[in-house]
């Protein structure tokens, strides 16, 4: 890590001397449970961030401090950790990358309280203010791509498996309306409980089966979603499926060790295969700071530093607001509009997060995107 930023353990910000002119985010990212295994790339992008602001200046000659929150837990239990450090003054604003449960239980405890920016792909629906959410929601995330590779494949038996929580039923939701708009039909829709162990899975599979799937739409996460793929290799499902998860990453790709079947998509906001210059630029700075062996920069991580990035320009305008004009002011830095906040915006070396959602497949221990 960079000497430049300050990362601190709650405790610590609970009760070590604070310096004041430091703008102090709560980052809650996942360091345990299903998503745990993306929480280093996380870090890494979040650190980066808060690298290229404080060697650039800083936020008005504010240094950025990091104060990290494992985002794994139960979301009433993070929530509580995270307002017990507004309570305290010991965090100014809050960030994360972490699942739609614990994502709605930290947004009831920072609305008016303290901005929050929340970058993963999400669940869509209405938001509470000074609330805001960088990721895409499931009609623009998977959408298209259903569509596109049932017409592709001539797929016409969908299968949806997820997660039982708020984001995996939204996913579904979207997605069976992708699949009648394709001819298709939905043939199974199923939520599983987080750390279904592998042979809990085995109705799952001979339903799978019994039932004809051609097509998998997979909106499981971190250790389920490599838990269930390796059943689906040790079976020989893996051949007979296409599949597609909103969810896979390049950690949770090695994670399961890789895929050659050329059926396994993800779609994502970005991939570290993707060739555009702002994601080389990224990988460049990122083993510079970091050396060649840190972890993958997936699209979590890369969601976390544009995050960051924009907390630190909404702070140089003094629009970082726990109402709802965050969303607004935030809405104009991401369309880059008026002169005013392309110059505000512009300390962010990569420039607006004005992604689209990139449709990749598997192949071997990476993606390569589609055009």
């Amino acid at each position: 890590m960079s000497a430049d930023v300050k990362l601190l353990e709650p405790l610590d910000a609970l009760y070590l001397p604070r310096e004041a002119p430091a703008l102090r985010v709560g980052l809650v990212v996942p360091q345990s449970g299903p998503l745990g295994l993306t929480g280093p790339s996380a870090l890494d992008g979040a650190l980066l961030a808060a690298h290229e602001v404080n060697t650039g200046g800083g936020v008005r000659g504010r240094p950025l401090e990091l104060v990290l929150l494992d985002g794994g837990g139960p979301p009433d239990a993070v929530a509580r950790e995270v307002a017990q450090l507004l309570d305290a003054g010991a965090v100014d604003t809050v960030a994360g990358c972490h699942s739609s449960d614990v994502h709605r239980a930290v947004e009831a405890v920072t609305t008016g309280r303290a901005a929050y920016v929340f970058t993963p792909p999400h669940e869509g629906g209405t938001r509470l203010p000074g609330v805001v959410c960088t990721g895409a929601e499931p009609a623009r995330q998977l959408a298209g791509v259903v569509e596109r590779l049932t017409g592709q494949h001539r797929l016409r038996r969908w299968a949806l498996v997820g997660n039982d929580y708020i984001w995996p039923r939204a996913v579904h939701r979207a997605a069976g309306s992708a699949v009648a708009r394709a001819g298709a039909r939905v043939v199974l829709d199923r939520h599983l409980p987080f750390g279904t162990a592998e042979r809990g899975l085995e109705p799952l599979l001979d339903a799978l089966r019994t039932l004809r799937a051609d097509a998998l739409l997979l909106s499981l996460i971190g250790a389920d979603l490599v838990r269930f793929n390796r059943a689906l290799r040790r079976t020989g499902l893996d051949r007979r499926l296409v599949r597609l998860s909103g969810a896979l990453e390049e950690n949770s790709l090695l994670a399961y060790g890789g895929d050659t079947t050329g059926t396994l998509y993800a779609a994502m906001p970005s991939f570290a295969s993707l060739g555009e210059e702002r994601r080389v630029r990224l990988a460049e700075r990122h083993r510079a700071v970091f050396g060649p062996y840190a972890p993958v920069l997936d699209a979590y991580a890369v969601g976390l530093y544009d995050g960051l990035h924009l907390v630190a320009a909404l702070a140089a305008r003094g629009e970082l607001v726990a109402d709802g004009g965050l969303a607004r002011a935030a809405a104009c830095l991401l369309r880059g509009e008026g002169p005013a906040v392309r110059r505000a915006w512009a300390r962010a070396p990569l420039g607006p997060a004005r992604e689209g959602v990139h449709l990749a497949r598997a192949e071997g221990l990476g993606f390569t995107v589609l055009p």
